[in-house]
């Protein structure tokens, strides 16, 4: 299954052309739909409140994020979050962050207050979108095809604020990492530079990421920031 095209709304709702409509479909987790075609785009509301579609991401690495204010892991992956994003941003790689309130009650700010938090503080420049449910009955569209394509300890529900998902050019999620895992550790495992990089960086680091990915380089995170 991949993120971008008809392949993603299956693990929501079956489409064909009886059921399109010259109307747009709007869906749970406000994900615009405009039918009478085969070929379905989302939109998804970002932190403004304006449509994005999706297919804006398509041929681009995506780590798709779940994020809070008030959490203990917040000022660690929102200043890691930044970095990543300031250092890849024009190698086809996008953060797409998804404000949720689900644990703890963390992030309860309107959007205007969000927004202001994470461009503010910690000079956030990747994409925000409106507040979501991750779990539950209300979960967004999104949520549920990035589930469904990667389960994850102890079941495929969301286990706190933070967890991340690595979705490849092709559309396809790739990885999904615990929340306390963080961005610059993401940075270093081998699934970060075969599926998003290799072609898209510099002799040298292209064969970093090929070593390690044939299991021919051993570097740690410490170790690699170390040098």
């Amino acid at each position: 299954m991949a993120i971008f095209g008809v392949k993603f709304f299956r693990s929501i709702q079956e489409f064909n052309d009886d059921d399109c409509a010259s109307r747009a479909l709007v869906l749970r987790g406000n994900i615009c739909i405009p039918t009478r075609c085969r070929s379905i785009t989302i939109y998804v509301s970002d932190i403004d409140g304006k449509n994005v579609s999706l297919s804006k991401f398509k041929g681009k690495a995506l780590l798709i994020v779940n994020v809070a204010s008030q959490c203990g892991l917040t000022t660690a992956n929102y200043t890691e979050l930044s970095h990543l994003y300031e250092k890849y941003k024009t190698q086809g790689f996008e953060i797409l962050a998804f404000p949720c309130n689900q644990f703890g009650f963390q992030e309860p700010g309107s959007n205007t207050q969000i927004k202001q938090f994470a461009c503010t503080r910690f000079k956030a420049e990747f994409p925000i979108f409106d507040k979501v449910d991750v779990n539950g009955p209300f979960t967004a569209p999104i949520y549920k095809f990035l589930k469904s394509s990667a389960g994850g300890f102890l079941g495929d529900i969301v286990k706190w604020n933070f967890e991340k998902f690595l979705v490849d050019k092709n559309g396809k999620v790739v990885e999904r990492y615990p929340p306390t895992t963080s961005p610059f550790q993401i940075e270093t495992f081998p699934n970060f530079g075969t599926h998003c990089w290799v072609g898209g960086l510099g002799k040298h680091e292209q064969q970093y990421w090929r070593l390690l990915s044939d299991g021919l380089l051993a570097m740690t995170w410490k170790e690699r920031n170390a040098t």
